[in-house]
């Protein structure tokens, strides 16, 4: 199981890697997060200069992916090589979120027609300018899209992430992991609250986790269309 973090030059530190944090909880056989990048090494907004674990093509292959934010993302989206490159998105066999102006990169590549999305307020008047309905909460989904408005919301976007593809017991685990001490329920309570409303009904998420560990080592490829076909909806 392959999860993408496209991270981009300028990136925010808490977009890509509070996620990195928390998918990595999972400890899972087979479970790989990586950063995704356009080339070798990037820097972040603040200096935080980090190596490319895969390609932006690897990561149009990946089972879930995650559009990190960060203060460059409108040269990113004018970009032709880097959008070409990531044209390979399909949420028909993949899970895409994105997190605060990753919302413009998946409004640019037509990712978004007819879904309203979450972002941060300053990317908010480029988003809707991009023809999307911006929504005053930090998380929405629908099928296998989903995106977050605020740094501190990354959390939710990864464990949507979870649930979807290990089940709500490791999404919940990950989360209480990281949590604040002396604030763990609470903290976990308030991101059930924000994502249970998009989550697939309990039947139908327990089914996709049982798809997904029987196509484990020995069935399909993770990636592969018969296997994204196995447990993500809209395919």
């Amino acid at each position: 199981m392959h999860i993408a973090i496209l991270t981009f030059e300028g990136y925010n530190e808490l977009d890509s890697l509070i996620a990195l944090g928390v998918l990595n909880r999972v400890k899972t056989d087979g479970w790989r997060v990586t950063i995704a990048t356009p080339s070798p090494k990037v820097a972040s907004m603040n200096g935080v200069i980090i190596e490319q674990m895969s390609t932006l093509e690897e990561a149009c292959g990946a089972d879930a992916v995650i559009v990190g934010s960060g203060i460059a993302t409108r040269e990113v989206v004018e970009d032709e090589a880097i959008m070409n490159s990531l044209r390979g998105l399909d949420p028909s066999r993949q899970l895409i979120a994105a997190q605060c102006s990753g919302a413009l990169v998946l409004a640019r590549l037509g990712l978004l027609n007819d879904i309203p999305a979450c972002t941060d307020l300053i990317t908010k008047p480029w988003v809707i300018a991009a023809g999307v309905e911006v929504l005053n909460q930090p998380f929405y989904a629908t099928d296998n899209i989903a995106t977050a408005g605020g740094c501190l919301a990354s959390h939710y976007l990864a464990a949507w992430i979870i649930a979807r593809l290990e089940g709500d017991a490791a999404a919940e685990s990950a989360l209480h992991y990281v949590a604040p001490v002396g604030e763990k329920e609470e903290y976990v309570q308030r991101a059930w609250r924000n994502i249970t409303p998009y989550l697939p009904p309990p039947d139908r998420r327990s089914s996709e986790t049982t798809s997904r560990k029987q196509y484990r080592p020995g069935g399909h490829a993770a990636g592969s269309p018969s296997f994204a076909a196995a447990h993500l909806p809209g395919s």
